[in-house]
């Protein structure tokens, strides 16, 4: 009777040391990336890649500043960035590089990373998430699951809330404000825009704004001369600084029958403010907002 009454627990001891391990070797971090795949991790990432420089700016603000190990060019923000090594240029992503630097995880940016060298990093067996922010919401989201992936969610949670809670009070502020229609260049030669998939038409209409060329296809439709004299914005602004303000101005004012010229309403912001899809893209869309608002007052004081 004593063997028989042994047995069972003997068997009992068996079962855990079968299930402990299986259970121990289950993948903890499981998240979606922007096109639709499933990335399985059984540890935050140690060593990260960032394909962009937006990506690297949402890597440092969700706390896995110290895991990034190679970033893109112009990755020029926050200052620790600017140290790192650089594995993108002019002729793409170097392969070679981003390969030696042995990363767990590598972020890549859909529309602005060259498919087929993203394509050949997940062959060559990386672990590659795919980011395609188009929404501030989005700008959350990344961050959310930046920190997951980075095992930093306390830091990621905390830039979260700072950021829902800016977003919303812009929203609040700007609700009941008149509509504003606005043209945004992008580049001038050729003249390029962006459509309503656009960060920056979220950011217009955060701001009370109408992007006049919301409608066409493609993020960043070239546009013609016509096009925009047909649209007759209220507003015209430029992705730049204080050069790009000159030739703005040198570009639009032989059109005095624009609404935007006869108001004085062309305006420059920034670029990296603007199309970084990063937390300080509110420091765009306030800039933004702004520059509508004075537009508004403008029209008032002429009508």
């Amino acid at each position: 009777m004593a063997i028989s009454k042994q047995v069972p627990f003997r068997l009992f001891g068996l079962l855990l040391l079968w299930v402990v391990p299986l259970t121990s070797a289950w993948p903890d971090i499981l998240v979606t990336d922007d096109a639709g795949s499933r990335l399985v991790f059984e540890q935050p990432a140690q060593r990260i890649v960032s394909l962009a420089p937006h990506i690297t700016e949402l890597l440092f603000a969700a706390g896995a500043g110290e895991a990034v190990v190679g970033v893109s060019e112009y990755s020029d923000y926050p200052a620790a960035a600017a140290g790192l090594p650089r594995i993108s240029g002019g002729n793409g992503l170097d392969l070679e590089a981003i390969v030696g630097l042995q990363p767990d995880l590598v972020i890549a940016w859909q529309s602005g990373n060259p498919p087929h060298q993203v394509k050949r990093l997940q062959q060559l067996g990386l672990q590659v998430f795919v980011s395609e922010p188009r929404r501030l919401e989005d700008v959350v989201t990344s961050l959310e699951r930046f920190g997951r992936l980075a095992g930093s969610p306390a830091e990621a949670h905390e830039q979260v809330q700072a950021f829902r809670q800016r977003h919303s009070a812009l929203a609040r502020r700007y609700a009941q404000r008149a509509t504003v229609s606005v043209f945004y260049s992008i580049w001038q030669g050729p003249l390029m825009t962006v459509n309503g998939e656009h960060l920056i038409s979220d950011i217009i209409r955060l701001c009370g704004g109408r992007n006049v060329f919301a409608t066409l296809p493609g993020l960043a439709p070239q546009i013609s001369l016509e096009a925009v004299l047909v649209a007759d914005p209220q507003v015209i602004i430029a992705g730049g600084g204080e050069e790009e303000l000159s030739s703005l101005f040198e570009m639009w004012e032989r059109w005095p029958e624009l609404t935007a010229v006869q108001n004085s309403n062309l305006f420059t912001i920034p670029r990296d403010v603007m199309v970084r899809h990063s937390p300080r893209v509110l420091d765009g869309a306030e800039h933004l907002c702004r520059l509508l608002d004075e537009a508004r007052n403008k029209s008032e004081i002429r009508q």
